[in-house]
């Protein structure tokens, strides 16, 4: 017998986080969150999210073992600013069986309907450092630290049986650093901007020096993606975990901020050292050996991961977008350990930000799909 469970104990939290980790436990290409993040996103006292918006987690169990979870959101500051009735569902796992997909997706379209909501979207989770989508393409590399989902192949087939289509597409790509020039194009609109002299690069030196900067860094971050499809404005103590969070595992030299001439931030590139191998050992834990393997990682990794590329709209197409890319090879080069590198999670609908990687030269190898339903 299927039933399906509000996730109201700290028993069942304690099943719905612990399920993702025995589903993937053969799983090479999976990286294991850190089970804080997901406690986290549970937690209606602490996480930001719940200031402004509401969730709430269901798991499916059949002869008492668990067989498949979910959560339910609805961001409020989202449909405000988009004018829509949309709920999300995200935390996605379960069985290779539609039954139990159908149960939990009936479970959130549910919940959406008692809200007033007219659409399911998902996987979109509570802040900007979230995996968006269900991988549908690249199974055989292996996932992005935690900033981005990995999930089976028949993860797609389960979604899309119950009805679900595709709304966007965030595609990933790979990119040898030390291999890479700039086209001649944009080589010479990166010489007219730095003639003008009207924009800067400025990198930092230590995390002491990102954090008396954080203020503005988080002001640039609220502003460069407001005509992204996946756009909200984020609040200030949004703003503050996902800077927080970042900085973890920032490398401040790899960090670069482009300036204008009143030393205002209107770009940005946030390149991170990949720790995924670290993640893998430690199995979602934090302990003292876990914290020494993630150091060890971050010292020797040859991957770097460019989650958070950014320019103000009102620079794109003035050679601000040529002086984040020079600034973005830049740092990967400023480091030759670092042989591969990934630029993580850029959406369809950032047109200009695509034709820039086309013209990198970046080979596009994982997509991640982020898919809507209407709910009478």
């Amino acid at each position: 017998m299927l039933e399906i469970l509000d996730v109201n104990s700290k028993s069942l939290q304690r099943e719905f986080v612990n399920f993702q980790y025995h589903l993937y436990k053969d799983c090479p290409q999976f990286v294991p969150p850190f089970r804080s993040d997901i406690f986290m996103m549970m937690n209606k006292e602490k996480h930001p999210f719940y200031d402004h918006s509401d969730s709430d987690f269901f798991i499916a169990k059949r002869d008492g073992q668990v067989v498949g979870k979910i959560a339910a959101l609805e961001n409020k500051p989202f449909n405000e600013y988009h004018h829509t009735k949309d709920s999300e569902f995200y935390l996605f796992d379960c069985v290779d069986d539609q039954d139990v997909a159908d149960s939990l997706f009936d479970k959130v379209a549910e919940w959406a309907k008692n809200r007033g909501l007219n659409r399911i979207v998902g996987p979109k989770g509570y802040g900007p450092l979230d995996g968006y989508g269900i991988q549908v393409e690249g199974f055989e590399h292996r996932q992005m630290m935690n900033m981005m989902n990995y999930n089976y192949p028949y993860y797609q087939q389960l979604v899309e049986n119950y009805g679900f289509t595709k709304a966007v597409d965030f595609v990933s790509s790979y990119l040898e650093p030390q291999g890479t020039e700039l086209s001649e194009k944009i080589k010479k609109a990166v010489e007219i901007v730095k003639k003008r002299g009207k924009l800067r690069v400025m990198n930092f030196r230590s995390k002491k020096h990102v954090m008396e900067w954080k203020y503005k860094i988080k002001g640039a971050y609220n502003r460069a993606f407001v005509n992204n499809w996946e756009y909200y404005p984020l609040s200030d103590r949004e703003l503050d975990y996902a800077v927080e969070n970042a900085i973890q595992v920032v490398v401040p030299s790899l960090l670069q901020i482009i300036l204008n001439e009143d030393d205002d931030i209107v770009g940005f590139v946030l390149p991170f050292p990949d720790i995924s191998a670290a993640m893998q050992k430690n199995k979602g834990r934090l302990g003292p050996i876990g914290i020494l393997r993630l150091l060890h990682e971050l010292s020797t990794t040859q991957w770097l991961d460019f989650n958070g590329i950014g320019i103000l709209p009102e620079y794109q197409g003035m050679g601000g977008d040529a002086l984040i890319f020079d600034a973005l090879l830049n740092a990967a080069k400023a480091n030759p350990r670092f042989i591969h590198s990934e630029l993580t999670q850029v959406a369809e609908t950032a047109t200009q930000m695509r034709k820039d990687l086309d013209n990198l030269g970046v080979r596009y190898y994982k997509n991640h799909r982020v898919y809507e339903k209407e709910i009478g």
